[in-house]
């Protein structure tokens, strides 16, 4: 029997055999195989090299809301630690669906993501005609953050306190209007949560996010409105904004006066926003957990962790099909809300 003169070198192709014509073409099929063999590890790890190119991260809403300044911060984190660009995308409309339409069409490679609340995931999708289904052609990658909402006046309101205001609305129904970051967000669905609960209907007034409606909300163009706090405590804090109430279950350290609407008699006015991180349907299951090491990571960074929870918010470490099916299973409560309140897309 012939012998091989020298091994196969992986690193030449497996071109390195020598034998006896007799046996050239066998052993001319063995070399490609023997070859092919040495190049499939070689091509995995460049598949498997992650980020390649910059990475885009789209968000629904405007700039300098909180859905904004939470991808900003993890974007920088990321770009630190990956050693490539994360870079921050606003696409707001549609009740923040518009990004989320791109994320879910885009190559599922790991280098579109969205944050996105449930506004987009949970709420507009039983209110708008979508060309896409968010749970199907998204995968879950995280949950970055839990946040409750304020009820706010501008500086010219003249109800100083909760029952003051909601007194005057129940009085006069018509005069008041409350903003909103879109039709089928967190703040229109708790604007009519409250309007349910007070007997008295508010106009609604969207815009395409909370940072282009807080302008009118000062000036006292429009009288009243539920936001985050990770979009409205800085305002808040700085006295550009007044909060009356939170829907969190408890005071909130960083607002002690403010009381929770359980207190001010509205219990049912708990309504939430939670930012999680997602990848178009498809992307590789090894691209998706290194995303969510990776957030986990950057939830855990001491300067990060103080900014989230001086924004109000509550990080969790949820795994991620925990988070998924979290995301089902609000679906299925805003489906509840939303036939309560009756809200519709205008």
């Amino acid at each position: 029997m012939a012998a091989l003169s020298r091994r196969v070198d992986c690193t030449h192709g497996g071109d390195a055999l020598i034998a006896l014509p007799s046996r050239r073409k066998a052993l001319r099929w063995a070399s490609c195989q023997l070859a092919a063999a040495c190049l499939a590890p070689t091509l995995a790890m460049a598949q498997e090299r992650y980020p390649s190119r910059p990475v885009r991260i789209l968000v629904g809403a405007s700039a300098g809301g909180g859905t904004d300044i939470l991808a900003r911060m993890l974007a920088d984190h990321w770009t630190q630690s990956t050693k490539q660009p994360f870079v921050v995308e606003n696409r707001p409309g549609a009740a923040n669906t518009l990004a989320a339409s791109l994320v879910a069409k885009s190559q599922p490679d790991g280098h579109a993501l969205l944050l996105a609340t449930n506004t987009g995931q949970a709420i507009a999708p039983l209110l708008l005609n979508l060309p896409f289904d968010p749970i199907r052609d998204l995968e879950a990658i995280g949950l970055v953050m839990v946040v409750p909402h304020l009820l706010l006046v501008g500086p010219g309101q003249p109800a100083r306190d909760a029952a003051q205001l909601i007194a005057a609305i129940k009085a006069r129904p018509t005069g008041y209007n409350y903003a909103s970051s879109g039709i089928g967000s967190t703040q229109h669905l708790a604007g009519e949560v409250l309007g349910l609960a007070m007997g008295a209907a508010m106009s609604h007034v969207p815009y395409k996010g909370s940072s282009a409606a807080y302008p009118d909300l000062i000036s006292g163009q429009v009288q009243l409105m539920i936001d985050t706090t990770s979009s409205a405590i800085a305002h808040v804090q700085s006295g550009r904004l007044r909060a009356l109430a939170t829907t969190a279950a408890q005071r909130l350290p960083q607002l002690p006066d403010v009381p929770t609407m359980a207190e001010i008699g509205y219990p049912s006015v708990d309504i939430t926003t939670w930012y999680g991180l997602y990848a178009p349907a498809a992307t590789p299951a090894a691209v998706l957990d290194f995303l969510h090491e990776e957030l986990h990571r950057a939830l855990a960074d001491p300067v990060i962790l103080q900014r989230l929870q001086a924004m109000g918010g509550e990080v969790s470490g949820m795994p991620r099909q925990a988070f998924a099916d979290m995301n089902r299973s609000e679906a299925e409560r805003y489906r509840r809300l939303v036939q309560a309140t009756g809200i519709k897309a205008q």
